[in-house]
């Protein structure tokens, strides 16, 4: 244990009682990153090992993950912080990894509830089992500065291209697989998309969002599809349970086994709700600088047109649907709550619900974390409305935790597919 510690000292600075990433660790550490958009990490990992960095996402997904997050955060403490944490000390313990080379990486957005604490429970879970492991925070909040991945203009470019190829690859993925005629076709589509991708940002080539957007919908059009109509289920909630195999319990995967077709919003969606979020606080509240407004409102009519030019190309194809125009959420928002309510997922849950409806997927699962109290009071507490609105809007909010039983959440899940099914087949009559 002496070497352990002595070996510690040489290759880490200690600030503050726990380990800081110097820069020359970008070229000795391997920095995980949790199983959270099975999608969009498959191409932001390869940005960042562009960038030198050795980046490997982790997929242990056991009952063991789960109780190694019970041991080091308390089940009061937000589910999502607990799988993450649990995947972490789960895999440094593997024996996969040289602990003292290894460096964990979170991003985090700094809303106003227990996701904000990500950083002191990770440092806390690793201070006990490994002390020498370095935490790397990703923000724009605030939260934490000089101890992460430099965010410099070119890179959050490429990230954010990296975000819009990741919601088609995962939009015409979802599209396809539940209508394949040859297993395992859309799968291999899937990967040829990731490797167009990956190419593009080898030819420097990535900013061509239009040609690229256009070759990946060739890329799954040569997939042959069945015309049968299948049971359309959307899924929404918090941000880390909506897309986490570990943290939804492999939702999408039960979906497709149990022959629905899966519509997943993008991530997108969230980078923009986040960036809207930051402008309302001017506009409510007086919050921000005249130049921290004006950075933001670039910053989201780039994006935002970005995603139109998307959608426009989905729509003059005509093969698959595109996603959600945001500014169409935030009107599909208004039918339900304040844009002011922008704890967690805030007022983006009724929105995408609402959209959902609006374009044919009246079946809805609302994953939420047990005890998240922004989004159960934005995804339960709006449902009564939304049904209101929308007279075949057919919700099942389901709660995940480390105490609920998969069986249990998929009975749920069912209960709300025998309703689905029943209602195709009198729309069919």
């Amino acid at each position: 244990m002496a070497t352990t510690e002595n070996n510690v000292k040489k290759t880490v600075d200690f600030t503050d009682d726990y380990p800081t990433f110097q820069p020359e660790m970008k070229h000795t550490h391997t920095i995980l990153i949790p199983d959270m958009l099975p999608y969009h990490f498959e191409v932001l990992k390869y940005i960042l090992m562009q960038e030198g960095y050795k980046i490997e996402v982790l997929h242990n997904d056991s009952r063991a993950v789960i109780d190694e997050g019970l041991k080091h955060v308390h089940n009061d403490t937000c589910f999502p912080a607990l799988c993450v944490i649990g995947q972490y000390i789960d895999a440094l313990k593997s024996g996969k990894y040289d602990v003292d080379h290894t460096a964990v990486l979170i991003s985090q957005t700094g809303g106003g509830c227990r996701a904000s604490n990500y950083l002191p429970l990770i440092r806390k879970a690793l201070k006990a089992e490994f002390p020498q492991v370095p935490v790397l925070s990703i923000n724009f909040s605030g939260l934490e500065k000089g101890n992460g991945i430099p965010m410099t203009i070119p890179l959050l470019l490429k990230m954010a291209y990296g975000i819009f190829y990741g919601d088609n690859i995962m939009t015409l993925y979802n599209q396809t697989l539940p209508y394949e005629l040859e297993a395992g076709a859309a799968q291999k589509a899937r990967q040829e998309a990731i490797q167009l991708v990956y190419d593009a940002y080898d030819n420097n080539t990535y900013k061509k969002y239009k040609q690229i957007t256009k070759q990946t919908l060739e890329i799954f059009k040569k997939v042959k599809r069945s015309q049968e109509q299948k049971v359309k289920v959307g899924v929404v909630g918090e941000i880390y349970v909506k897309y986490s195999p570990l943290g939804n319990s492999h939702l999408e995967d039960f979906l497709h086994a149990e022959g629905c077709e899966t519509v997943i919003p993008g991530l997108m969606d969230f980078v923009l709700y986040c960036v809207v979020n930051n402008i309302n606080d001017g506009k409510l509240y007086g919050r921000n600088s005249f130049l921290y407004n004006l950075v933001y409102k670039i910053v989201y009519f780039v994006l935002h047109r970005m995603q139109k030019n998307i959608i426009k190309i989905f729509k003059q194809d005509g093969t698959f649907e595109p996603l959600h125009d945001f500014e169409h959420l935030r009107h599909c928002a208004d039918k339900v709550i304040n844009q002011g309510v922008k704890m967690g997922e805030g007022w983006l849950i009724p929105a995408e619900m609402a959209a959902l409806a609006e374009t044919g997927t009246d079946n809805i699962v609302c994953a939420q974390p047990f005890g998240c109290l922004p989004n159960h009071i934005a995804g339960k507490g709006v449902a009564r409305t939304l049904k209101n609105m929308y007279v075949n809007e057919n919700i099942v909010p389901v709660d995940y935790d480390p105490s609920a039983t998969r069986v249990n959440q998929e009975n749920r899940i069912k209960l709300m597919l025998a309703t689905a099914r029943e209602n195709l087949k009198n729309k069919q009559k």
